[in-house]
Order: C-alpha cells, then structure tokens, then sequence
C-alpha cells in the first residue's frame, strides 16, 4: 500500500495519523531521556523497564483488562520496578546498576511468560507483547492524551531543570556536594522512563522499544560532544527514524517496531561510519601540518 493510498482514505488517515503523534511524542520523550541515561552508562535500566512492561502486559492478561487497561496496570508497576532497580543498585554495595537491571527484568521476563499460559492466550499475545502489534488500529485516543501529557512533562521537566540534569549527568558527586538531590533527579529520570516505555509499547513491542532510547543518543553523540546540542540531534534524528520506519511499516506491511530500529540501526552505522572519516581526515592533515 502506498503513502497516497493511505490517506485517500478517511478511516485510514485517521488511524496513521493517532498512531504518528503517539510515536512521534513516544521517539521525542525517549530520545531526550536516553542521552541522560546514554550518558551516565546507564542505558541498561531502559532494556530492564522495557522487560517489565512485558510482565505488566501479562498481568492485565490474567486480570482480564487485555488491551482496554493494559497501561493503567503496567505503569505502577514498571514505576515500581524503576525504584527497585535503583534502590537495589544505591543500597547494596553487591549489586551494581547493570547487574539489578539483568535481575528484575530476566525474572520479570520469566514470570510474565508464564503467567500468559494462565489467560488462555496463544503464543502470538506473547509475540505481540514482544515485539509489537503488527497492526496500528490497536492505537486508541487514550495512548494518543497520555503521550500528549507524557511529552508536556519530560519537556518541561527537561527544561526547567536542565543545570541540575547535565550536572548529574556527567559528576554526581560534585552535583550532590552542591546541594542537588542526586537521589530525586536519577529516581524522576527512572520513572519518566518506564512511563514512557510503557506508552510506547503497544507499537513497538517490549524487546524493540528500549532501542529508540538508545540509538538516537549514540548517533547524536558521534555528531557533537556539546550536552544541549546532543539533546537537540538526538531528538531529532528519533522522530525523522521514526517517521520513516512507520511509513516503511505502513507501505510495505511490516512490523513497525522492527522497521523503526532498522531506521535507527541504519543512521548510527552511518554516523559511526562518518565519524571515523572525519577522524582520518583530521589525523592526515595534522600529520601533513607536522
């Protein structure tokens, strides 16, 4: 099916259209928060959340809510998860951050997976949960207001707070010797994350969508080392993925977690590609000057 296709017509125009400003505010909020979390090599909670999300789908599953309350169920508990993995990763000196992501979320992958053999559900509500809805009609009007709402906040949180963030981002310890509550900010960043994740997931699937949090902040790192200019390319480089991976989906009937990442997949390569050019270049003309 072709872009003219699409929108010639009104049922389908409507639904791409709900479907586009969920993923676009979906790709803003994660990119923006994952240079924070990029940053701080603290990528990992976001493939942890990510898995959480998939144990939230399976209880509403059990619960019988499916698809109608499938997000009021997972958020309180990937909130939840968001305070474990940080509270297991400051509290106990045994346990680091990567290691509390991979403790929370293999065994919410476990326990999810088996509690689906509980609903009477098949092994494509597994898959969906997975890796995403293959159609997009599953987007509804009320993804569509709580990623409007989502988007408000991490923007002006962003905004109203971006000292405070850049200065725990990089030294958390010269921000709590000056006076930051290092503890609220990374807890706030968590959460704001596993919300995010949560709203996303219905179109690209629990495993795909820690990718968008990840990708656009490695690709915009390789083009600037100036922390607001990386939030800004990072942000961008997300949505512009985003679109054309969603209209690759929609033409050619693909998943559109899995064409979303590819997108991504593709424009970091590129950019490593061209960083590492540039580098050569830069090294010859030194070593001409010299």
């Amino acid at each position: 099916m072709s872009i003219a296709e699409i929108f010639a017509s009104e049922f389908l125009t409507k639904v791409v259209i709900r479907a586009m400003i969920v993923g676009v505010l979906v790709s803003l909020c994660s990119s923006i928060l994952g240079v924070s979390l990029v940053l701080k090599r603290y990528s990992m909670i976001g493939d942890g959340l990510s898995h959480v999300g998939f144990f939230g789908l399976a209880i509403a599953a059990c619960a019988g809510a499916g698809a109608t309350y499938s997000m009021e169920i997972s958020i309180p508990i990937v909130i939840l998860a968001a305070v474990l993995i940080l509270h297991l990763s400051r509290n106990d000196g045994k346990i680091s951050g990567d290691a509390a992501c991979a403790v929370v979320s293999t065994g919410a992958v476990a326990i999810g997976t088996l509690l689906y053999n509980f609903t009477g559900g098949k092994s494509g509500d597994i898959c969906n949960s997975l890796f995403g809805s293959a159609s997009i009609i599953t987007i509804s009007n009320k993804d569509m207001v709580i990623s409007i709402i989502l988007s408000a906040v991490v923007l002006l949180w962003f905004v109203l707070s971006a000292k405070t963030i850049f200065s725990v981002t990089f030294d958390e310890t010269f921000a709590s010797a000056a006076g930051v509550k290092v503890s609220v900010i990374n807890l706030a960043l968590a959460v704001l994350t596993g919300i995010t994740i949560t709203v996303g997931m219905k179109m690209m699937g629990s495993i795909m969508i820690s990718a968008i949090i990840v990708f656009p902040a490695l690709t915009a790192t390789r083009i600037t080392k100036n922390f607001r200019l990386t939030v800004i390319f990072s942000a961008l480089i997300s949505v512009v993925c985003f679109v054309v991976g969603f209209f690759a989906a929609c033409c050619l009937s693909l998943q559109t977690g899995a064409a979303v990442v590819t997108v991504n997949l593709a424009a970091f390569v590129i950019s490593w590609l061209s960083s590492r050019v540039v580098s050569r270049i830069r090294t010859k003309k030194r070593v001409a000057s010299v």
